[in-house]
């Protein structure tokens, strides 16, 4: 994987927020958090786009119930 670098502004108090997660031991670096926080975004927004899915799934089943397949197969 190549990484490539970037300027990120943010507010200073969630720099100071970052670092203590850092001195903790958290994170080992600043860039390992954020490189965290933007996995953990995705992660949720393929979730939400799974759970759209489902719903979408469940309105066409209770449409067309005939064309179910049962788990118990």
């Amino acid at each position: 994987m190549t990484l490539t670098q970037v300027q990120l502004r943010l507010p200073k108090k969630t720099i100071e927020e970052i670092d203590q997660w850092v001195k903790e031991g958290r994170f080992k670096s600043r860039s390992d958090a954020i490189r965290t926080i933007i996995s953990l975004y995705e992660e949720r927004e393929r979730t939400r786009g799974f759970l759209a899915m489902l719903n979408t799934r469940s309105e066409e089943a209770e449409e067309r119930p005939d064309t179910l397949i049962p788990l118990e197969e």
